[in-house]
């Protein structure tokens, strides 16, 4: 049998106890410090909302934290708005060493600012990093960092109906070198984009979906529970495919199991063969990303009491025998940008099935109650006030 190899047999005593005690002593993240750079140039905001693409305007300020293996997490500082200076050999743009999150500030009807359970977002951010072998960090002291962010940006923070403040915080490794390994340097970074609903279309309206087993977004054993950016970038040629083909999204498929909806988590309601009223969503199994949406529904439909709430792999086979079978009631995709959004047709092995959205269904009743809590109407544990 091979030994194992560990840091006690590969490393000698002297550089072991170096690298344990540089370990123990790197910076962490911490807010204390961080400082702030106001612009003197501040952009001029859209008018109206509504009327800009998603993600294209970005406010006035931007969060930085800079990291290096030997020292840890420099100071955060907030800072004007721009662009980057990086060697053309970081490993970001060659290997993809990069991840994200989204999630949003609202402003409620009072005027002030909230969040929406952003600490899961942090904990689901330390877990992509450590899948791509970027550092971690402290969430709570990160997110004390953004809070300035938008407190400094916050006349940034739309008023009018759906529309919201979306907040990207990225990773990336920042070495320059085409090796292929971790990285020893990062940049941890926040930018805020006011934005309107995320489909053209508007708010809660129906899409269409193109379902073709041939494009697959994940596979056991791969990163399709991570954020990252090399989760994305591929879907766009299918997304463009099922344009062609009439569809707006794209249902994805594992084999015959479904998995997401563009980049939303999928949820199909419909009386099982039990003739129970149940409410499916695809299992945590490594295919699919742990949405914190995804995870709101499942609280608020088992609080609600009124159905059975499953975790389970859901199949094409199942959709379909339940659409002949006059059983399947709705079919949704739930996420940040778009928050829940009903389906209303596939298009599967060149056959159309249509899917009932009833305008006081479930998906409707899922929407209504975040988007309460979203803008401070309801009053919820889930709602994080950034006060002034």
């Amino acid at each position: 049998m091979a030994a194992s190899v560990t840091l006690r047999s590969w490393m000698p005593r002297c550089a072991r106890w170096s690298f344990v005690r540089r370990l123990a002593t790197l910076r962490p993240l911490k807010h204390e410090g961080c400082t702030i750079q106001r612009t003197t140039s501040p952009k001029t905001k859209p008018e109206n909302v509504l009327s800009v693409a998603f993600g294209s305007v970005f406010t006035d300020h931007m969060l930085e934290v800079e990291w290096d293996a030997e020292i840890g997490w420099q100071p955060p500082k907030i800072v004007p708005f721009h662009d980057f200076s990086l060697s053309p050999a970081t490993v970001a743009l060659h290997y993809g060493l990069e991840i994200f999150e989204g999630t949003k500030a609202y402003r409620r009807d009072d005027g002030r600012i909230q969040l929406f359970r952003p600490l899961e977002n942090m904990k689901r951010m330390n877990k992509s990093a450590e899948r791509m072998t970027l550092p971690t960090f402290n969430g709570e002291e990160f997110l004390k960092c953004i809070k300035d962010l938008i407190r400094v940006d916050a006349d940034w923070v739309p008023s009018e109906p759906n529309t919201s403040l979306y907040i990207r915080p990225t990773l990336i490794g920042t070495r320059p070198s085409l090796g292929v390994g971790p990285t020893d340097r990062a940049l941890l970074y926040v930018i805020l984009c006011p934005v309107g609903p995320y489909f053209k279309t508007g708010g809660f309206v129906p899409v269409s979906l193109l379902a073709d087993p041939q494009y697959v977004r994940s596979w056991h054993g791969g990163i399709g529970d991570a954020k990252a950016g090399g989760n994305y970038g591929p879907t766009i040629h299918t997304q463009l495919q099922a344009e062609k083909r009439g569809c707006q999204q794209v249902l994805w498929l594992y084999g015959d199991e479904l998995t997401e909806v563009g980049t939303m988590n999928v949820f199909v309601n419909l009386v099982n063969e039990n003739g129970e009223n149940e409410l499916i969503t695809p299992p945590l199994n490594g295919l699919i990303l742990p949405g914190v949406v995804r995870s709101s529904l499942l609280e608020l439909a088992r609080q609600w009491g009124t159905m059975k709430v499953s975790e389970r792999r859901i199949t094409m086979a199942d959709v379909t025998q339940a659409i002949k079978d006059g059983r399947l009631m709705e079919m949704f995709g739930a996420g940040t940008a778009c928050v829940v959004s009903p389906v209303n047709r596939i298009l599967y092995k060149d056959q159309n099935y249509s899917i009932p959205c009833p305008s006081d269904g479930l998906a409707k009743r899922f929407h209504d109650e975040l988007t309460a809590i979203h803008y401070g109407r309801t009053v919820h544990e889930w709602s994080v006030l950034i006060d002034n």
